[in-house]
Formats: structure tokens, sequence, C-alpha cells
């Protein structure tokens, strides 16, 4: 059992984590403001999908494997930067699509599985998430509460418990602008540019990023 004293500080920290800017919770606003609350929310579980596996990774000693394999690392790496600007590049067909409905840019009317599996890619394809898990969860857990590998479970099922909770109150913010841009197609366009954009930076961050 995980003492209170150790509990509280944990939580706090993981609150203040989930609040700060990151890809996920910019992939979460951005969505949820062109596609609305309710797709926020589907991609939010696909991100925490993504979360038991890294807390799995962890608690097993894969991420301490990637973090000792430069090789492993970088390859995961890459290929979570392409899937990045693949969703920028669909983001600006969007972007066509909505300033010449004549088009042929394909359309943006996703299924819930699809946005589901964007969360988890999301999550899964960004390796420096196994690397700060393996670096911030081992220090709440102590060998004289149990098993270490328990503590790390049950550790990472509060940060998932956490993020749903503070990333939904992201999506539901920004799901309140949804009429709105539905209103506006200037202001949709705009939108999805600022996501592609968005996508695009995100990509490079991975890549050359501390």
């Amino acid at each position: 059992m995980i003492p209170l004293d150790l509990l509280l500080p944990f939580v706090f920290a993981t609150v203040l984590i989930g609040l700060a800017p990151g890809p996920d919770n910019l992939f979460v606003l951005t969505q949820s403001a062109q596609h609305g609350y309710r797709t926020g929310l589907i991609i939010i579980l696909g991100l925490c999908s993504g979360l038991i596996v890294h807390t799995s990774a962890v608690a097993l000693g894969v991420a301490a494997l990637l973090q000792t394999s430069p090789a492993a690392f970088m390859a995961l790496k890459t290929l979570g930067a392409l899937y990045l600007v693949y969703l920028a590049w669909q983001a600006w067909q969007a972007a066509k699509s909505h300033a010449n409905p004549q088009s042929n840019a394909p359309s943006n009317n996703l299924k819930a599985m699809q946005f589901y599996r964007r969360g988890l890619l999301m999550n899964l394809s960004n390796p420096k998430v196994s690397i700060f898990f393996l670096a911030f969860l081992p220090q709440f857990a102590r060998a004289e509460n149990g098993s270490i590998e328990q503590q790390i479970f049950i550790l990472g099922l509060l940060v998932i418990l956490i993020t749903f909770l503070v990333f939904s109150s992201f999506a539901l913010l920004a799901g309140f602008i949804k009429p709105w841009l539905a209103e506006s197609p200037n202001a949709q366009v705009l939108l999805y540019r600022i996501t592609a954009m968005l996508f695009l930076a995100l990509a490079l961050k991975l890549l050359w990023g501390s």
C-alpha cells in the first residue's frame, strides 16, 4: 500500500504535468474544437490506452531497454514524427476542402474508432512518454511498501485517471467553440491550418527536441 504522504505529492505533480502544454493535450484541444467534445473524449480514451502500455513498459523494464538503445529510441521517434506529419497533411487537406467545397480533397468525416486510433498512435509513437514514466513513477515506489511492480501499476493507473479528468476539461472547453466554427467556414479553414502547423512543429520537436 502506497502511503498518503507519497500519494498526495504524486497526484499534485501529475495534475500539473497534465495542465502543462504538450503534444497530447494540444491534440485534444484542436480535435475537440474541430469535431466536438465527444470526439475529444474518444481521443482521450485512445491516449489513456497508450498510457497503459507505457506503464506496463516501465513495470516490465522495457522503457529502461529503450533508454539504453539509441537506435531503437530514434526509430520510434522517427515513426512518431512521420505520423505527426501525416496528421498535418490531413489537417491541411481538410482546410483546402473547407476553403473550396468543390475540390477533390478527402473528407474529414472520421468514425469513432479512427479517432480512438489517432489518440492511441499519438501516445504510443512518442517514446519520451515511456522515458518520462521511467524517471517519474519509480520516485514514488518504495520497497518497504510491497511489490515495486504493483506500485508502478497503481501509480500508472492514477496517472491515467488524472490525465482523463484533466484532458476531459480541455475537450469540454474546446468543444464550446465548435458551434461557432460550424457557422464560420473561414474560421474552420484557419483552425485546420493552425492544426497542421502545430503537428509539423510537434514532429520537429519530437525529432530534435531535448
